[in-house]
């Protein structure tokens, strides 16, 4: 889902921490981080681009956040970066980054769900184009289904789950200035709409569900494993995003 209304959030302070001091005092007080919610924040990188970016550059100028940082990243193995700027047991802040290639990114290109809500938002590049799907008794492609997190011994790997079929829902594009929101029965794959540098902010929620889907072309490998960031691949990453972010205000 792709919404802008106006953030509700209150004025961002001047400082470097202004913007996740604003974020984690908003959190509802009540109840979990819902998808409301996490809306709200992923409007707000919009609303303060100088807060947030206030924010990045923190970040980057403690060695320690850097180190921290890069040990629960890592390098998606269709050559884009997840990096987790925050995390906490209710909500975690993520940035995604296509390094800058001479051709697009297939980003995620599996079909997949996830086993917890989240709001996103380009913050660097052209967008992002989402295509979105239902399995289907009939018609549509075929694939074989698996379950990711269904391995007690191995959290991270691919357990087969028989096979499916999977036909087009939506195909939303999410540019500069958007929203994108998506709980966990939604399952989709993600690209960049262009070759060029292209990030977006994730605010992720709480684990909702124990395992999530994901679905293989017939014959494809299901060892696909993720790639080590560095605390270098950091640096470069986030500054790159950081130079971004300030050319736009």
């Amino acid at each position: 889902m792709i919404d802008t209304p106006p953030s509700t959030l209150t004025a961002v302070r001047a400082d470097a921490h202004a913007f996740l001091d604003e974020v984690t005092g908003t959190r509802p007080r009540h109840g979990d981080a819902d998808l409301a919610w996490l809306r709200t924040v992923a409007h707000r990188v919009q609303d303060a681009p100088e807060s947030f970016l206030s924010w990045l550059e923190e970040i980057l100028g403690d060695e320690e956040n850097v180190r921290t940082a890069a040990k629960r990243s890592y390098w998606h193995p269709n050559g884009f970066a997840k990096m987790v700027l925050h995390a906490s047991a209710d909500f975690r802040i993520r940035l995604h980054v296509w390094p800058e290639s001479a051709e697009p990114s297939r980003g995620e290109s599996n079909p997949h769900s996830h086993r917890w809500e989240f709001a996103s938002t380009i913050v660097a590049g052209e967008g992002l184009h989402m295509v979105e799907f239902r399995e289907t008794t009939e018609g549509g492609m075929a694939y074989d289904r698996y379950r990711y997190g269904a391995d007690p011994a191995n959290p991270a790997a691919l357990r087969a789950d028989g096979g499916a079929r999977l036909e087009v829902e939506k195909t939303p594009r999410v540019r500069r200035g958007d929203v994108y929101s998506c709980d966990t029965a939604i399952v989709h794959t993600v690209r960049p709409i262009a070759a060029g540098l292209t990030a977006t902010v994730v605010i992720q929620g709480p684990h909702r569900t124990g395992t999530t889907v994901v679905y293989c072309e017939p014959g494809q490998t299901d060892d696909q494993p993720n790639g080590e960031l560095t605390e270098a691949d950091f640096r470069v990453l986030v500054g790159a995003v950081a130079k971004a972010v300030a050319s736009c205000r």
